[in-house]
This record gives structure tokens, sequence and C-alpha cells, in this order.
């Protein structure tokens, strides 16, 4: 098979976007682990991904004909502060597949671009595999998501704390537009008075994206409405398998509305809305509780780039933006309070909403694992009273008296999650050249609703003597 044909489409159409740039050279590139079901729905052979030709492809080395490697810009609000250029500092778009849907292919630790601001570019073997594991873990889980399509080694060490050995992430996006990249657009409207590039860049998304909204009376009113849906829709998922992304910068917030950017993000184990993983989260910005919240900022910052688009005057604009905003938190309620009735097998009413309140006050009170506590509730349904801490003694008959659907509940309930503690031992051994636990916990994983006989270890909270769990960005 020859190399993908690859579209240079963002890079032509936005060059006021974008850096033309050339992926660092890896010098002695290996294939760590490759999706080849990804592969397959995308059109490419695994065994030629395999081959001298496709690792070429997957670092960079290799450009395919028609296609322009570039460096996207955009800017973006980092913990609530402004950064008016940040851009792929490691990253490279390569360009686009064409299909039913349009797909970027970008490579992630190619090395340094004139984004890098001071950085080396370049990537090591732990986090990105960290984020070939958690972003592998959300498709299967249902959730919107940039795919991974894989991990190779560099060949050469990366200057960390310590010398660690560097590699490439090949991830797969619907696109990589990001309120960030409306920011840069709008911050050069404001300066130049010009709406072209604004106007360009909102057409682009609405085509890609939102075609529909290319035929409302208003299409960048229905643009931004619908990505107020994508992401209403995207969080709820998160809070309901209890993700936390851990940076929700507007950079990291996507206009397709799939999860992007798995940095020092993890799922929370013994349920409390104040968990926090990041190191550098000191205030908990960005806390499990506090996701919800921050998308509606996110947002709000994204309603300001597209104001001079919306009506013909900035009083009136300003008034439809506010309108359309507020509608974001009842439509999140509204998702996530009939997805969290569901996980407790029950059908929405003011009783039943009441009862899972109840629940969650007992699982914060109690430091109840999350995942595992729906699944143990699911078998309490079916008879077995011990599944359940004693706390729920109370609570359980009258959770019985709703009838609950213990069959559904396993439907939606996975039983696992890339639980923190495996994931930092696959990890470890990764770092160390042992793949095999990396293989073991994406055969988990991969099918989390399906209980299966030895993998009792993948559905189990980590051990007390794993300690408080920090994340870093992988930077």
């Amino acid at each position: 098979m020859a190399s993908p044909t690859l579209t240079a489409d963002f890079a032509r159409q936005f060059p006021e976007l974008a850096k033309s740039w050339q992926a660092a050279t890896a010098p002695e590139p290996r294939l760590l682990v490759l999706n080849e079901e990804l592969a397959g729905e995308l059109g490419m052979d695994p065994g030629w991904l395999r081959s001298p030709e496709g690792l070429a492809l997957l670092t960079g080395a290799a450009v395919p004909a028609g296609a322009t490697p570039v460096a996207q810009a955009y800017s973006g609000h980092q913990f609530g502060n402004y950064v008016p250029l940040l851009g792929d500092g490691r990253a490279l778009l390569l360009g686009e597949l064409d299909g039913a849907r349009q797909r970027d292919v970008h490579l992630k630790g190619s090395g340094p671009t004139p984004f890098a601001r001071g950085g080396d570019g370049l990537a090591v073997v732990g986090p990105m595999l960290r984020e070939y594991l958690i972003s592998e873990a959300m498709h299967a889980l249902g959730i919107p998501t940039t795919r991974s399509l894989a991990v190779v080694a560099t060949g050469a060490l990366v200057q960390r704390e310590t010398p660690q050995p560097g590699a490439v992430l090949t991830r797969i996006a619907a696109s990589h537009l990001r309120v960030g990249s409306f920011q840069l657009a709008a911050q050069q409207a404001h300066a130049t008075g010009d709406l072209g590039l604004l106007r360009r860049l909102a057409d682009y998304a609405i085509a890609r994206h939102y075609p529909d909204a290319g035929h409302a009376e208003n299409p960048y009113l229905a643009l931004f409405q619908a990505v107020i849906e994508a992401q209403a829709a995207l969080i709820a998922q998160w809070m309901l398998v209890g993700f936390v992304h851990g940076v929700m910068n507007t950079d990291n917030m996507t206009i397709s509305g799939e999860t992007i950017d798995y940095g020092p993000c993890a799922f929370m184990e013994a349920y409390d809305p104040a968990t926090v993983f990041s190191s550098i989260d000191h205030a908990g910005r960005y806390a499990y509780g506090n996701q919800p919240r921050v998308a509606q900022w996110n947002l709000a910052r994204f309603a300001e780039t597209v104001l001079p688009l919306l009506a013909a005057t900035e009083e009136l604009a300003v008034a439809v933006a506010v309108e359309t905003l507020e509608g974001f938190m009842p439509r999140y309620h509204g998702l996530w309070s009939a997805g969290m009735v569901a996980k407790f097998g029950l059908a929405a009413s003011v009783e039943s909403a009441a009862l899972v309140d109840q629940a969650l006050a007992l699982m914060t009170e109690h430091q109840v694992d999350y995942t595992s506590f729906f699944r143990r509730l699911a078998r309490a349904g079916r008879g077995d009273t011990a599944a359940l801490p004693a706390v729920f003694g109370d609570w359980l008959p009258r959770w019985w008296a709703m009838d609950p659907d213990v069959d559904a509940m396993d439907r939606v309930n996975p039983v696992y999650i890339p639980r923190n503690h495996l994931v930092e031992q696959a990890l470890a051994a990764a770092m160390r050249g042992d793949l095999t636990p990396v293989d073991q916990l994406l055969g988990a994983i991969t099918d989390p609703y399906r209980e299966r006989d030895g993998l009792a270890d993948y559905a189990s909270p980590a051990p007390p003597e794993f300690g408080n769990y920090r994340t870093f960005c992988g930077t």
C-alpha cells in the first residue's frame, strides 16, 4: 500500500493561523503501539504503518504528496489568564484525511516549532502512552474524543528531571479548531478592524462540523448554539464517568465537542466533587465538580470572539449571546440528570432525583469508590445485599421500592476504567521497555462494560499505599 493521501486544507485556507514546519528527525524509530482497528477505519494498512515507510509517516520524516505539515497558531486563557499567542509548540498537523467525514492527522512530540516558547518540543514515552490509553478508554466509553493511532519511540533521549526515552504520538481528530483558534482570529480582527479571517474561520467550522447551521437564518448564532450543545453533552459525559480533564484552558476546548489534550487528566476513584489531580492546579480551578462552570466560562470567551458576527450592533449581539449562553447550564443539568438517573437504573422523576442526591451525599461522606459503586448496586438489586457498604442500609430499601432496571444499569456503568495506579504501573513498565502491562490494560479498558473472569484487579480501586495521586502535564 502507498502512503495515505492527505490534503492541506487548513494550511491552504488559513495561512494566518498556520506555520509550515518540518518534524525533528527520529534517529531510531520503533513502533510501541498501533491502533489497528482505527487504522482500518481510516483506510490505512496496519502492515504498511509498521513498515519503515509507515514509521516515517508516523514521525513526520516522510510527508505524503499533497500534504503541508503546519504548526497551528491559537491564543487562549490558561488558568484564567489570557495569552495572546500560544500555538502548537511541539505538534504538527500533517494534513487531513478525506472520507465520509474529514479527519486531522496530527503529531505530538515531533520537535520544536516557532510556537515552542523556549521548550524542546519533544515528548517522552510515558505521557504519549498515557494519552493513547486514556483517549482509547474514552472512545470505548462512548465519549467524543480525539483518537490515538500510534506511539512511536524516537530512539532519542529527552531531558526532563532525568533523560527519558522520546516518543511521538499520532493523533486523529475531527479537527483541531479550538476556542483559542477563534480567540486569535478575533484578536486580529480587533487589531485591524477586518472581520475577514474571523468570518472565514466560522464558515470553515460550520462547513466541517455543523453543516446544518449553514442553512439557519443566522448561521453564526447557529454555530454558537451547536458548540454549546456539543460541550454540554461532552461535559455531562465526563461527569457521569468521573473523568477529570485537569487543564480546561480555552485552547483545550474544541469546536467539534471532542475531548482533547490528555495531560494531567485522571479518573476519580473516591467520589468527591473537590477532586483535583493536576500538580499545578493549586486552587482547584479545574476540580471535578467545577468542570461544568469552567465549560460555561470557556463558552463565554467563545461568545466574545463571535460577537461581531451575531448581530448588526454590539448591544444586540451581546444580548443574543447572553441569552444563548444562559441555556448551557440547564442543558448540561438535563443531560447529566438523565444520565445519572439511568446509572441508578431509574426512570426520571422528582423522587428519583432526590434518591440520587442522597446516594451521592453518602458517597462523598464515606469516600465510596465511584465506578465500582454502580456495579455493586446492580448486584444488590439482584439480591446480594452485602455488595454495598453498610452506610447505604437505610437508603437501599427506598431504591428497591423504585423498581430499578439492574440489567440496564450494567449497560451504562463501566466495570473497567483506566485506574490511576494501573496506568502508572503500565507506564513505568513501558519506560523500562516492557509493553505487556500496557497491552493488558488496553484489553480491559477498551471493552469496559463486559465483566470478564481474571480481570478483578482492573476493576478495583487503588490500594491505600498508592496514596494521593498527582498528575503532570507531560511537557
